[in-house]
């Protein structure tokens, strides 16, 4: 496995880490695992093949608490990282994001106690909260830091200005963005700025949402209850056109023998060499794939035919919907 490094300061973790959102949150993806011991075996094959990055939320349902389970007897061998941020609201039908400093402690003490260990190597705020300056929510962060419960931190999909200001309050060693072939928005400021600070690009949904690793023919293929069922870019014609981009990456994927899954992370390893892809996934054969796209070569040849394929801006359709897109970039 491949090494990269955390920040300009921070730990050395594997070139392509395990995105434990879909082990946690039942009835979200159409294959999420719903028994403890399933995930624990996934995160044990992962740890066995070399993953040595784990990330997680507290928003993930029960992921915190089944990734602290697998991980006794093995913590010292990971970079463990989870997040804050999103709370529900009395309602239970909404969700909020709280950047206060007083959340930040409460949420950091009961991520803490469900993941059984005395600290995270790299805690991030998973949203900004508009209604709280970031100084303020980096601050009481900062504190975690001093107090030796957190050893890094990170933010998730702040705008470029925001994390400039974060990083004046305390060093930022990992900004996490969406990014894949079929989102490739960080390439416009979010990069530069981040390789100008020193701070690693973490690359979660890599594979847009299992999309361009050729798993839907319809949208009849996600289980009812599938969150992706109300993403812009499954529906209607956006699902259509998005199929054919899957098609495309699919053809050359075949040339190269390998899966489309292991080339569309295979690009973002090759053309950048501090951008570390987060997977998730709830399958043992899925898992053993990702990781083998860091054995995939590409020449620039093959970059320059993926640019064709995939330019900025093929996909089509927003990547989230529109309450959600208004907690991107802020």
């Amino acid at each position: 496995m491949e090494k990269r490094q955390l920040g300009r300061n921070g730990p050395q973790v594997s070139a392509i880490g395990f995105g434990a959102m879909s082990i946690g949150i039942a009835d979200t993806y159409t294959s999420s695992v719903r028994d403890d011991d399933a995930a624990v075996a996934l995160i044990h094959r992962a740890l066995d093949l070399g993953v040595t990055f784990i990330d997680t939320a507290d928003a993930y349902g029960s992921s915190e608490r089944q990734v602290g389970k697998a991980l006794k007897g093995r913590r010292d061998s990971v970079v463990l990282a989870t997040k804050f941020g999103f709370v529900n609201e009395r309602s239970g039908q909404n969700q909020r994001i709280d950047g206060s400093p007083a959340h930040v402690r409460e949420a950091c003490e009961a991520s803490l106690e469900r993941l059984g260990v005395d600290h995270i190597d790299l805690y991030y705020l998973h949203r900004v909260d508009a209604n709280v300056p970031i100084e303020e929510t980096v601050g009481a962060m900062a504190e975690l830091v001093r107090q030796g419960k957190v050893r890094h931190l990170g933010l998730s999909e702040p705008n470029p200005a925001t994390l400039r200001r974060a990083h004046q309050v305390h060093p930022i060693a990992a900004v996490q963005n969406e990014y894949s072939l079929w989102t490739r928005d960080p390439e416009e400021a979010m990069l530069p700025t981040a390789r100008e600070l020193g701070i690693a690009v973490v690359a979660y949904s890599p594979l847009g949402r299992g999309f361009l690793a050729g798993r839907f023919r319809k949208p009849e293929d996600l289980a009812p209850d599938d969150w992706r069922r109300n993403n812009p870019r499954f529906q209607g014609d956006n699902f259509r056109k998005n199929l054919a981009l899957a098609d495309r990456v699919r053809e050359l994927a075949e040339e190269k023998r390998c899966t489309p899954a292991q080339l569309a992370l295979a690009w973002l390893l090759r053309r950048h060499n501090d951008v570390i892809p987060i997977p998730g996934t709830s399958a043992l054969k899925r898992l053993e794939e990702n990781v083998g796209a860091v054995d995939v070569q590409l020449r620039a040849g093959d970059l320059e035919r993926i640019e064709q394929i995939a330019p900025r801006g093929v996909a089509a359709g927003e990547r989230y919907n529109a309450t959600m897109m208004q907690l991107t970039n802020r």
